[in-house]
């Protein structure tokens, strides 16, 4: 019988990465505080790191704005500016756990999937018995081809690929090792530098519910995969501008500013069309209009640009767990002559709301010369929102 004492349990912390922007996800705010079954995409990734019993600390790498918005740190954890690029953000947790013995675990995980299961991260840490790094993976299921030139060519031999997820799991003194060894090498996950230092990187069963969030249309699938979504119902809205014309000042239509002889005159920057749009989102809602939210007596909003109020409202819409299904404006103007800004105003409205430009339309049309339209005197703008909402 040895004499030796047992060594000790490691423990275990987490590096909750939330320092991105979600760029390419379009949404108007950080992806990672976008809601999903009530609650902020970042808010699952903290409960379930909270709630299983090996897990003793952690470190949200986040900006300040981010870090305000989670409702509050699990116990044991606290939080760490981040980098410029993902590696950076990484080394800054690592940095934060400085205090803490190489021989513990620290488990490496990106806020945007927020499907985190125990049984993954007991499938990681039961790897670490016999490794000094873990992975979650998933098989390829479909066809891989090599693209070239927009016609598909050899097909890729998938048997041997797999998808890689995270959280990932890694002796703590490994993960050190690896980023001092980086010296300013990139990389997209911390598993490619440890297998730079030579370190064998184990695989376990990943889960289809750690899903990231990248693009919108992902918003739909992790509510499905995660059992969130409700019934829902229709809702459409309604929104009328007009806004008078007059010399010496900028035309903005749509977002977009238009050289012509005249500019429309408001308290903002009086964009008729994203105020109808703002209108039209907000009366599916059932919650007011723009004079409401925005009043036109607070010096605030005196030549603010429009697309704060039309962001504002998709926001409004995504706060009560919808999501906007179409939008139609038309623009009633004599002139200038629409029609040449028609795609770039969809895609500019689509880039504010998050939204592809297939479920925006645009239109425009004329009084044929009657009326204060067709006198040149203002411009006007009707839509027509519809909503898909949670069942009240």
């Amino acid at each position: 019988m040895s004499d030796s004492a047992p060594s000790p349990t490691p423990r275990v912390a987490v590096i909750l990465l939330a320092g991105g922007r979600g760029r390419r996800a379009g949404f108007t705010q950080p992806k990672q505080l976008e809601p999903l079954g009530g609650k902020p995409v970042l808010r699952w990734c903290l409960d379930a790191f909270a709630a299983h019993p090996a897990i003793s600390a952690g470190v949200l790498v986040a900006g300040d704005d981010v870090v305000a918005a989670t409702g509050g740190l699990p116990a044991g954890w606290l939080a760490a500016a981040p980098g410029a690029e993902r590696q950076q953000s990484v080394a800054s947790g690592l940095a934060a756990l400085a205090s803490w013995d190489d021989a513990n675990i620290v488990l490496v995980h990106d806020s945007a999937r927020p499907g985190v299961t125990a049984a993954v991260i007991d499938r990681l840490l039961a790897a670490l018995d016999a490794a000094e790094a873990a992975i979650p993976t998933l098989p390829v299921p479909d066809t891989l081809v090599r693209e070239i030139e927009g016609k598909a060519g050899d097909i890729v031999d998938r048997a041997a690929l797999a998808r890689v997820q995270t959280p990932q799991a890694f002796g703590l003194g490994t993960l050190r090792r690896a980023h001092a060894a980086a010296a300013g090498e990139t990389a997209t996950d911390d598993a490619q530098l440890v297998r730079r230092i030579g370190v064998p990187v184990a695989t376990v069963a990943g889960d289809a519910r750690l899903h990231k969030l990248t693009y919108a249309e992902d918003s739909g699938i992790l509510s499905g995969l995660l059992g969130t979504e409700k019934s829902m119902r229709t809702a459409v809205g309604m929104g009328y501008d007009v806004h008078r014309l007059v010399a010496g000042k900028p035309l903005w239509i749509g977002g977009l500013e238009i050289a012509h002889s005249h500019g429309l005159e408001g308290h903002s920057d009086a964009d008729v069309a994203l105020h109808a749009l703002t209108d039209a989102i907000l009366g599916a809602l059932a919650d007011g209009d723009i004079g409401t939210h925005f009043q036109p007596s607070d010096p605030e909003w005196r030549g603010a640009a429009s697309w704060r109020f039309l962001e504002f409202a998709g926001r409004r819409v995504a706060q009560a767990g919808g999501r906007i299904a179409h939008l139609d404006l038309t623009i009633i103007a004599e002139a200038p002559k629409i029609g040449p800004y028609r795609d770039a105003m969809r895609a500019h409205i689509a880039e504010i709301l998050a939204l592809s430009p297939a479920r925006i339309s645009v239109k425009a049309t004329t009084t044929e010369r009657l009326g204060f339209t067709g006198r040149r005197e203002g411009i006007a703008a009707q839509a027509i929102a519809t909503l898909q909402l949670p069942e009240i």
